[in-house]
């Protein structure tokens, strides 16, 4: 590893250590180099000035920064705000800022395109092209910083963007360890979701990787196969072997995996459906997000009415079931649920 082929957003602080070493820098140096970009955000070394001039000038001209840059920011009228990240090949991802009061979280995507494809969401509308690295994940939240409004803090971070995480399991995991680590951005475990269509051998690794730490999301959005399969046509994972290895999840005391649900007029979202749900999900500890389908461009699927929507969710609760309805936000720009969209170009 060395300056010139490692993107330094993406090293951990014993990995800069060791390419500060190489260079003939002693350890403490990689300590605050870490602490400018990932506890302070900082990704101009000009301004790192606790660091020698000769080591700003490496760092300067060595472009091992942050491998993407901030695009366009759209801004919703409830204040969300999607950004366009371009990479350095010519194509783009989005993330999107979701403001609560002066708290933030963060929707970051993990793939240009997606490799599952749900026939409701628009960012698989063009297939999968590749995976994000770790330093085009982490970099999302760093270059993001310049679309903060003030007095704005990122508390929360999600992997619901484009793309499955799980499909790029390696480079979400270095990324989750980044985000949460306690000389960078120190993330509370509890704050960082991963979410998944349901990667059965990655949730058994994530278990086993992570020991349980990080907050896992499935999004099931049917309670029955042929149902799932109309949805969810990229897995060949049934929901049996789902729940089975949520059981097996070593999941901590007084933690809950939340289940997102987008219902879908007169696909997903009859009476039997919220009992067949209640019933499939009875055996693990879960809260049940309900989001009714954000419609797009691509789509021909619609939401149900709101009276559909109250009835499904009191079914669920009658069964014992915490459920919380997803508040819509920037579905005005594109930016809620299922919205995003990655493709070469624009």
């Amino acid at each position: 590893m060395s300056f010139d082929d490692t993107p330094l957003v993406s090293a951990n602080l014993e990995e800069l250590k060791a390419i500060l070493s190489q260079e003939g820098y002693p350890a403490y140096r990689a300590s605050q180099i870490f602490d400018w970009i990932h506890a302070r955000g900082e990704l101009d070394p000009e301004r790192m000035t606790n660091l020698p001039e000769a080591l700003r000038q490496t760092l300067k001209q060595s472009n091992a920064l942050v491998p993407v840059q901030l695009g366009e920011v759209h801004t919703s009228a409830d204040g969300t705000r999607k950004i366009e990240i371009l990479l350095s090949d010519g194509l783009m991802v989005e993330t999107v800022l979701i403001p609560d009061g002066k708290k933030l979280t963060q929707c970051i995507s993990s793939q240009v395109g997606c490799s599952v494809g749900c026939d409701f969401c628009r960012s698989g509308k063009f297939g999968y092209v590749r995976n994000l690295d770790a330093a085009e994940i982490i970099g999302q939240v760093l270059v993001a910083k310049q679309a903060y409004f003030e007095d704005e803090q990122l508390t929360n971070v999600v992997f619901m963007g484009i793309g499955e995480p799980l499909h790029n399991y390696d480079n979400v995991v270095r990324t989750w360890r980044l985000l949460c680590d306690p000389s960078g951005l120190n993330l509370s475990s509890r704050k960082v979701t991963i979410s998944t269509a349901g990667i059965v051998h990655g949730i058994e690794k994530l278990g086993l990787d992570l020991g349980g730490k990080a907050a896992l999301a499935i999004s099931l959005h049917a309670a029955t196969e042929d149902t799932r399969q109309k949805l969810v046509t990229g897995l060949k994972a049934s929901l049996a072997d789902i729940i089975d290895a949520l059981k097996r999840y070593p999941l901590p005391k007084r933690r809950r995996f939340t289940i997102e649900y987008v219902l879908v007029k007169g696909v997903n979202d009859s009476d039997e459906d919220a009992r067949n749900l209640s019933k499939l999900l009875n055996p693990i500890p879960v809260k049940v997000n309900l989001l009714p389908l954000n419609p797009h461009d691509l789509s021909n699927m619609a939401p149900p009415d709101d009276a559909r929507v109250e009835a499904f969710q009191r079914i669920l609760v009658n069964k014992g079931i915490s459920v919380f309805m997803r508040k819509r936000r920037g579905d005005d720009i594109n930016a809620a649920c299922g919205q995003l969209l990655g493709k070469p170009g624009k």
